[in-house]
């Protein structure tokens, strides 16, 4: 398979890979286990503060990423960018998890998707303007459509007592996480960084910074259930490691406003799984809300031909 070669000047070439069946299986996988990373934070959650739960999922996470970067064989990127990858890896695998899981202790699971899935909509508008991939048709039209159904899943999510100021506060930081952390990760693989390296690099760096969390690890797991343990195993291996290898491969090889566009399904599945798992029924305007994010995201995905 061929290198995605670094463009002249340090930008995106004015058009996209032509992109294959593998690239859209890639896709589907990081959404739905993204998706199921809302379930597994609920789950855990009860029984773990955030760090101890972020630190245990980072720690079986950064293990099987090992395993895949070995096997996929380890390229060192350049001595420049070490510093940038430490600081993409903190920002996404340390504060990123904290964010999120102090955010869903206080807010349900459709209210945190729908404030973390702001991010999407800065990565299309920074995207266009610092890495100049321009404002393609079907992401300015596609993206506020699968906003809206978000927006529709978290108003009929929350609770009656209504959402916590505080929750609505680390969600937003985690969709600034989110959103930083794709455009950094996008120039690092646009400047030549081998995709399943730098995962893992960037996951050894959230790793190390969220040590600080071990004591309380070490405590909740002498007295935390052995299902919810698991789910946070589920949560390194799964949502972690394979998924955020397949994100990878999807922005290697994609936009970061499309890819990044293809996570609003990631609601969708999240309240299906709630309800198959969870036994959480959704109201009707949840499953027009999940309609319409599955809709915005077909249209994030099609290529409209350009005039001259």
């Amino acid at each position: 398979m061929s290198k995605t070669v670094p463009a002249r000047g340090g930008t995106l070439p004015s058009a996209p890979p032509r992109q294959g069946p593998l690239v859209l299986v890639a896709a589907l996988v990081t959404v739905v286990l993204w998706a199921s990373a809302f379930i597994g934070i609920r789950g855990a959650g009860p029984h773990f503060d955030p760090g101890a739960l972020a630190l245990l999922r980072m720690a079986v996470g950064s293990v099987v990423l090992a395993i895949i970067a070995v096997r996929h064989g380890i390229r060192l990127p350049a001595r420049k960018h070490w510093w940038l990858i430490v600081v993409w890896g903190v920002g996404w695998f340390c504060v990123y998890n904290l964010a999120l899981n102090a955010a869903e202790r206080t807010l349900d699971a459709g209210t945190a998707a729908m404030v973390v899935n702001l991010a999407p909509l800065m990565v299309v508008v920074f995207s266009g303007l610092f890495l100049r991939e321009g404002f393609p048709k079907p992401l300015v039209i596609g993206a506020p459509i699968a906003f809206l159904g978000v927006v529709l899943i978290g108003m009929n999510s929350s609770t009656s007592e209504g959402p916590d100021i505080t929750g609505l506060l680390l969600a937003l930081l985690a969709a600034v996480m989110y959103a930083g952390c794709t455009l950094v990760q996008k120039r690092l693989l646009i400047a030549g960084t081998d995709a399943t390296s730098l995962t893992f690099f960037g996951a050894v760096a959230g790793t190390v910074a969220l040590l600080p969390w071990t004591g309380s690890l070490i405590t909740a797991l002498q007295t935390a259930p052995v299902e919810s343990t698991l789910w946070i195993v589920y949560l390194g291996i799964f949502p972690t490691a394979i998924a955020f290898t397949t994100w990878a491969y999807v922005l290697q090889r994609s936009t970061a406003g499309q890819t990044s566009a293809t996570t609003y399904v990631v609601p969708a599945i999240a309240i299906l799984m709630s309800w198959a798992i969870l036994g959480e029924v959704p109201t009707p305007l949840m499953f027009l809300g999940g309609a319409l994010c599955l809709l915005g995201v077909l249209v994030t995905r099609l290529r409209w031909g350009r005039k001259g």
